[in-house]
């Protein structure tokens, strides 16, 4: 009888790996129902804070380098202006001036710019 309720025990057990190493264990139901990580995109633009949005500086299909200013947003009487981390194409914009915006609202969609390659003819 206690053979069986190991066996019945040992079947509830789950695998999991952590930094590589497999562990068999009990995983709680919290555990099971928590957000998935996932790593971050950078060609996804997301609001710092919430606030108004006061002027989108450019427009979809624009290149933009690093530094330039994507959009203004107004957040507790200040205007802060939001900048791109590297240089890019702007694929979609998902905000309009006067928009009331969340923290982590995806603001912009951004494209890697093409490298220019050279072919050699042979």
């Amino acid at each position: 009888m206690a053979a069986k309720k190991e066996k019945e025990k040992e079947k509830k057990l789950d695998i999991f790996n952590f930094e590589g190493t497999k562990y068999r264990t009990h995983l709680p139901e919290k555990f099971l129902n928590r957000k998935v990580w996932e790593p971050e995109d950078d060609n996804k633009v997301f609001s710092q804070i919430a606030g108004i949005i006061s002027k989108i500086v450019v427009k979809e299909g624009q290149k933009v380098s690093k530094g330039k200013c994507l959009y203004i947003l107004e957040s507790m009487k200040m205007k802060n202006r939001f900048t791109a981390e590297k240089p890019a194409i702007i694929a979609k914009i998902h905000i309009h001036e006067g928009d009331v915006i969340p923290r982590k609202f995806l603001v912009m969609e951004l494209e890697d710019i093409p490298s220019k390659k050279k072919i050699k003819k042979t």
